[in-house]
């Protein structure tokens, strides 16, 4: 397995306090947990960490999440991510799905 660390910039989202899981680990699939950070005073930053059982597609990667952070207000959260192979497109889709589960429990 692979681990890989992002840190980004971000909006800050709502005060959110609770947890979110999104997907499942399978083949070509991956599985979101998405909780507040632990230092909540840096409510502009996010952080991704990815479990993958693929290697060689850092770039890929931080590309996906960067494009992912500048769209949403993740600012404040932790994404822990773990992966079977998924493709890009599956890992926007996943993340997106995260956030609007976290958004629609905040506000419901």
């Amino acid at each position: 397995m692979n681990v890989l660390n992002f840190d980004f910039t971000s909006q800050p989202i709502a005060d959110i306090k609770k947890e979110v899981i999104c997907g499942v680990v399978g083949s070509g699939n991956l599985e979101v947990l998405v909780s507040p950070l632990a230092d909540s005073d840096n409510g502009n930053s996010s952080k991704f960490i990815i479990d993958t059982s693929v290697t060689g597609f850092d770039h890929i990667w931080e590309a996906v999440l960067q494009d992912f952070s500048s769209r949403y207000a993740v600012g404040g959260l932790e994404f822990k991510v773990n992966d079977m192979g998924a493709t890009p497109a599956v890992v926007s889709l996943r993340l997106s799905q995260a956030i609007n589960i976290l958004e629609e429990e905040s506000h419901g």
